[in-house]
């Protein structure tokens, strides 16, 4: 990684204090409360810098937007089609995952993202507890 930045502490600081999966928005408006005069570019740089440098992870959703994550451990998302949270989701056999998709390509496998789509717990309950119009 490049030498140390200010910029880039305060983003990083960011991302690691919630356990959401931001887009790179949502860490500009919060870093710009430390420090007004960041631009959005120098956020985007940044944070291309640390996932470059295996410090953070991205993916991409359903919703078009790329969203951050400080936790770097082998895990899934839940993406929940309603209200768009992004759920951290820890499976076993991530491994063997990729040992099963490399004896049906017979190529090598080093690693895959896997998303799953759905509605999360608060939108099933919410939708449970509607009133039923008559």
């Amino acid at each position: 990684m490049k030498k140390y930045s200010r910029q880039r502490e305060a983003v990083l600081e960011v991302l690691q204090s919630v356990k959401t999966h931001p887009t790179a928005i949502w860490i500009y408006d919060t870093v710009r409360k430390q420090i007004p005069n960041i631009s959005l570019g120098t956020v985007y740089r940044n944070l291309s810098e640390l996932r470059n440098s295996e410090i953070i992870i991205s993916f991409k959703t359903n919703d078009g937007n790329e969203h951050f994550d400080a936790t770097t451990d082998k895990h899934y998302h839940f993406c929940c089609t309603e209200c768009g949270q992004v759920i951290d989701l820890i499976l076993d056999g991530t491994e063997s995952l990729n040992a099963d998709a490399q004896r049906v390509l017979g190529c090598e496998v080093n690693e895959h993202i896997l998303l799953f789509y759905g509605r999360c717990k608060l939108c099933m309950n919410n939708v449970k507890q509607k009133p039923i119009d008559k």
